[in-house]
């Protein structure tokens, strides 16, 4: 039964922190120790029109917050929670929420019509709640209802939409919310704020929509809905029209064909006239425009032009009035946008825009946007420089190095000038400009580049120089030196180009790195991963005394961190950022000294003194471990070989802190990583850590609270366990196995209509695969019949991942691989395993006949070792 709570919960707002702290303790205890009644209560004081505004919004946020969690495992608690409580409880909860829409304060309806989806979410989808459309639908078709209750029925049928899966309503029902959503846009529609509703409800309806898109008729009516909503007198209309356009872009790019001219005219009108948000969005549908033609174009069959989606080339069509009009937007600047990261104008967005039609018609827009340049390069108006310098940067990926390259070299030393302009919104887009050039047309190692040894002096010159400017402006220019350097990695003797000029660099960026005027940007991390860069790049046989040099430079300044002063949360992260930023100089430095045996030396002499510095590192967090010190612990195992293992006593608490971190679940991957860099390293010596390691890894997999990303590297980290002890992981048998067969089970069932679960499921099927090459490699030698029993099920996912088209190359490559371990390790006992095992044949026939001179060569191999087990079984 329902409490009275207005009191605690007007309490719990109050500026006295102990008449806070009391009422929050009450709520909490009532909610622990009658949860279905305290529902209940939250609901009866939302509905009550007779309650403080203040208890009611509070009832309402904390009976969501009661449904709903960020983190997963938190959410799938409260689920279990609303389930678990008794039909009537649950009734009375969804009526009293239904009875708010219609109240008249607008923060309880508001609220209410958030805590519905959160249930419908829930029982949605079980189908638990089937009443609930027809519910929210008749309040739309009653004549008598006051608007406000068809304004919060419409958001909460787009907030349901939003939080349910297109599956979950049968098309009855879809159809019914989209005549109710679309009649409320109607400009038949007196009240603006129902026809605002209507227009953010169709948005998440979108999604819902396909059977109807399908249809013309319904499909023209929708259009035009939007399409007047797109001209109504009220702005937030407006904008969430052209929100609905910019979905639509992408959902229904193939039936908008007929459409086309009436958008381009809305969108035209929006960007040249109307309020900074409306026109945002207007150019973000030709963004939107532009990602579905180059993701067909990314699928095309090159010969034939085949695509399962139809190209209608609608940016080549409209490039003749849709490049002046991105021009155009190009001199709306915000005096202050380069201070600001979280900035985003209309400028800005038509630039990004302008990107994106480059890359889609390429040659085709040089024409189109020269004219302007050349305009209004060398006007006295800031404004009208820096438009003409970011509509040259933005078309720099996308058209033909021939199309280019003269207009960049006749350009370049203007740019290099332009460095020197008295504006600084000048000199940041000149600085990126400059990026974009040695990001596109500086590539040595294909024989072109607009960097020669005639310029490069003047080029390093001026951005050297430039980098003691503004620290936004600094900032593009590490931009830029790092795509310089960049373009000479893997270059041979070209890389010679940059070495007389690398102590100067090098120096310049550690004293970037310092200045104290760049704590607000991102001017300090971007100097160190500059750095890190340019030594990634470098000849290591010309550059490792200068490399040689700069590495007590890059530990002193790690040790300067852990001496940092802390008086805040806010000093804390600050240094963390720090500490990272060097930590990932060190690490390209680790790996680049000892790549050769020459100068592996220089690391192994200042091992002891690098460890101690990560070791320092981690002292300065309480209770986690810093990612990037772990990262470059990976490293420094890999350079120094078995010799790693004195620094384990110290280094292993770090790693269990790091493996047990649920919450920083990155951290953990990185962990689990380092294990993985670890056991490479010390090869057996492992094996006193192993029993711990195992456990955590055992224990990672089991929870529910740890983030999925995490279990593909796990699975790996098997293999390189299994691989380095060998026989010494019987133990763990029992254990891992059962856990890599239940992962090739999901990864069966996982949903392939969705982009993102079909990459997990490519990482976590190549990781088991992995996983299963570490243990046949590791038994084959002493104990490879323990992996008899195991064999058929990994035959059988084998065959499952072969019939699988949407497998990637790295899953293929290592599903052959495993078929070749199988061989090598079971040797005679393979004929009865293979003996139904026809895929394997397809299989190997496909990849041997593949493009991939990997895939081919691990494709020879499996078939010379399946050939050679079944010569030892005849």
């Amino acid at each position: 039964m329902a409490l009275e709570i207005t009191q605690y919960l007007l309490s719990a707002q109050s500026p006295d922190a102990k008449v806070r702290t009391a009422a929050e303790s009450t709520l909490g205890q009532f909610r622990d120790q009658n949860l279905p009644g305290f529902l209940l209560s939250l609901a009866v004081e939302l509905s009550n029109n007779g309650k403080p505004t203040e208890s009611r919004t509070l009832a309402g946020i904390v009976l969501k917050n009661s449904l709903n969690a960020k983190e997963t495992a938190r959410k799938d608690q409260l689920i279990q929670q609303w389930l678990a409580i008794d039909i009537s409880f649950k009734s009375q909860i969804k009526n009293s929420l239904l009875n708010t829409l219609g109240s008249s304060v607008r923060e309880a309806s508001h609220t209410a019509a958030q805590v519905v989806a959160k249930i419908a979410s829930i029982e949605i989808p079980r189908k638990e709640w089937p009443e609930l459309v027809g519910s929210l639908l008749a309040n739309m078709t009653q004549l008598d209802k006051p608007a406000s209750l068809k304004q919060s029925t419409l958001e909460t049928l787009g907030y349901v939409c939003e939080e349910i899966s297109n599956e979950d309503l049968v098309q009855d029902e879809v159809n019914s919310v989209l005549t109710a959503v679309v009649q409320g846009m109607n400009v038949s529609e007196q009240n603006p704020e129902v026809r605002l509703a209507a227009t953010r409800a169709l948005y998440n309806a979108l999604n819902f929509a396909r059977t109807n898109f399908e249809n013309e008729m319904e499909r023209n009516y929708i259009m035009k809905v939007i399409c007047d909503a797109a001209l109504a007198k009220e702005t937030e209309i407006r904008q969430a029209a052209f929100e609905c356009l910019v979905s639509i872009a992408s959902t229904y790019y193939d039936v908008l064909e007929p459409y086309m001219q009436r958008i381009f005219e809305l969108t035209s009108n929006a960007v040249k006239g109307d309020e900074d948000v409306v026109s945002l969005q207007a150019v973000e549908f030709w963004s939107s425009i532009c990602d579905a033609e180059l993701e067909i174009q990314d699928y095309e069959v090159p010969e034939s032009g085949d695509s399962s989606t139809p190209h209608f080339d609608f940016i080549q069509k409209a490039l003749p009035t849709l490049v002046p009009m991105l021009l155009e937007t190009l001199l709306k600047q915000d005096e202050d946008q380069d201070q600001d990261d979280g900035i985003w104008n209309v400028a800005m967005a038509g630039g990004t825009c302008l990107c994106l039609v480059a890359r889609t018609v390429g040659d085709d827009v040089v024409p189109l946007v020269m004219p302007f340049v050349q305009a209004n390069i060398s006007k006295p108006d800031w404004r009208s420089r820096e438009a003409a310098t970011y509509a040259f940067g933005s078309i720099l990926e996308g058209p033909s190095i021939e199309k280019l390259s003269p207009m960049v070299n006749a350009g370049l030393d203007f740019l290099l000038n332009a460095m020197s302009d008295e504006n600084s919104h000048v000199k940041d887009t000149t600085a990126w400009t400059l990026s974009r050039i040695f990001e596109f047309l500086h590539s040595p190692a294909t024989g072109f580049s607009v960097v020669t040894t005639a310029n490069l002096q003047r080029i390093l010159g001026v951005l050297l120089e430039s980098m003691k400017g503004a620290p936004h402006v600094a900032e593009k220019v590490c931009g830029a030196i790092y795509c310089l350097a960049q373009g000479y990695e893997d270059t041979g003797p070209s890389t010679s180009l940059l070495t007389p000029y690398l102590p100067t660099i090098l120096r310049s960026l550690i004293t970037t790195a310092d200045r104290t005027d760049g704590n607000d940007s991102k001017l300090r991390s971007s100097a160190y991963e500059t750095l890190g860069g340019v030594v990634r790049c470098l000849n290591l046989s010309e550059t490792a005394q200068i490399i040689a040099e700069l590495l007590p430079v890059v530990m002193s300044k790690l040790d300067q961190t852990s001496k940092l002063p802390i008086l805040s949360s806010d000093e804390r992260e600050k240094q963390g950022d720090l500490q990272a930023s060097i930590c990932g100089v060190l690490q390209v430095i680790i790996q680049k000294l000892s790549r050769e045996d020459e100068t592996k030396p220089l690391i192994l002499q200042v091992a002891d003194q690098i460890m101690l510095l990560f070791l320092n590192v981690f002292a300065c967090r309480s209770s986690t471990v810093h990612e990037g010190a772990l990262l470059a612990i990976g490293a420094l195992a890999y350079a120094i070989g078995p010799e790693f293992e004195k620094y384990m006593p110290e280094l292993y608490k770090y790693l269990e802190m790091g493996l047990q971190n649920f919450e920083e679940y990155q951290v953990c991957a990185i962990s689990v990583g380092v294990v993985g860099d670890i056991c490479r390293a010390l090869d057996d010596k492992i094996l006193p850590y192993c029993d711990g390691i195992m456990t955590l890894l055992l224990k990672d997999l089991s929870s529910g609270e740890l983030h999925r990303s995490v279990k593909p590297p796990i699975f790996s980290c098997f293999g390189d366990i299994a691989l380095v002890i060998g026989d010494h992981f019987e133990k763990y048998i029992s254990y891992a196995l059962p856990m890599m067969q239940s992962a090739s089970e999901v990864c069966a069932q996982m949903d392939n209509s969705d982009e993102e679960m079909v990459d997990y499921g490519n990482q976590l099927r190549r990781s088991i695969f992995e996983a299963y090459t570490g243990l046949l490699q590791g038994f084959k030698d002493s104990k490879a019949e323990l992996m008899l029993p195991h064999a058929p099920h990994l035959l059988k996912f084998v065959e499952l991942v072969a019939k699988d088209p949407q497998r990637d190359d790295s899953v293929t490559k290592a599903a052959v691989a495993v078929l070749g371990d199988v061989a090598d390790a079971l040797g005679s006992h393979i004929k009865i395993l293979f003996k139904d095992c026809a895929f394997c044949t397809e299989l190997l026939s496909e990849c041997i006949q593949s493009d991939d001179e990997e895939l081919k060569e691990t494709a020879t191999w499996t078939q010379g070792m399946l050939g050679r087990a079944f010569s030892l079984c005849s």
